[in-house]
C-alpha cells in the first residue's frame, strides 16, 4: 500500500500559490507570484534530492500537471528537475475523462480525486509525492488520505494568495523531521496522525 506524501512550499502565513514564477499562478489576482525565488541552497536541494530518490511515483493535480511539467521540459539550461520530473512515474487527476496527459510516463486517473487516489494507494507500493496541487491536496486531506506533509516555510507574509488549508481544516500532525536551510527555510516532516 502507498502513502501520501504532500511536498509544499509554503510562506509563514501559508499561502502556497505561485511560489515558482510570477506567472505561475495569477487566478484571483494574486500579484506575489514567484515569492519563492532565492531562496533555495545547498540545504533544500539536498532534502529535495534525497526525497526524489525514495519517490515511487507522483501525483498532481491536472492543472499543476500541466503547469509544472510544461515549465521544466522548455527550460534549456541544465538542471536537476527536467530529467526526474519526465522519468518519474506520474499519476494526473481530473475529472474530465477526456484529459489527454501531455508528457511521459503519466497515467490519468479521472473521475473524483477521494475516489480515484484511494484505489492508487491501493496499488502503489512505496511513496506517492504530491507537489502543488492545492485543490487536490485539500480534497486528499479531507478525506484522511494524507500520510505527511513536508513544508517548505518561508520566511516572509504574503498576506492574500491561496493557503494550503482552508477554513475549517482540523488534523493532528506529529513534527518527525525538521532541518533550517541557509536562507532560513523551515523544512519540516509531518506525520499525519489521526
Amino acid at each position: 500500500m502507498g502513502t501520501i506524501s504532500v511536498f509544499e512550499s509554503v510562506s509563514l502565513d501559508g499561502v502556497m500559490q505561485g511560489p515558482g514564477r510570477a506567472d505561475e499562478d495569477t487566478r484571483g489576482g494574486f500579484a506575489h507570484g514567484g515569492w519563492g525565488q532565492g531562496y533555495a541552497d545547498q540545504v533544500s536541494g539536498q532534502f529535495a534530492g534525497s526525497g526524489m530518490a525514495t519517490t515511487k511515483a507522483m501525483l498532481f493535480g491536472r492543472r499543476t500537471y500541466e503547469d509544472l511539467l510544461g515549465h521544466w521540459t522548455s527550460v534549456t539550461e541544465p538542471n536537476p528537475f527536467t530529467e526526474a520530473l519526465v522519468n518519474q512515474r506520474k499519476y494526473v487527476v481530473s475529472r474530465d475523462e477526456g484529459t489527454v496527459p501531455g508528457f511521459p510516463n503519466s497515467t490519468l486517473l479521472a473521475g473524483e480525486a477521494v475516489e480515484t487516489v484511494a484505489r492508487l494507494k491501493g496499488r502503489v507500493d512505496g511513496v506517492i509525492t504530491v507537489i502543488g496541487s492545492g485543490e487536490l491536496v485539500r480534497s486528499l486531506h479531507a478525506a484522511g488520505l494524507v500520510d505527511e506533509y513536508i513544508l517548505l516555510i518561508h520566511p516572509l507574509v504574503l498576506g492574500s494568495g491561496t493557503r494550503l488549508f482552508g477554513a475549517g481544516e482540523c488534523s493532528n500532525l506529529r513534527l518527525a523531521e525538521s532541518i533550517t536551510s541557509s536562507t532560513g527555510v523551515v523544512i519540516a516532516r509531518y506525520g499525519v496522525t489521526c
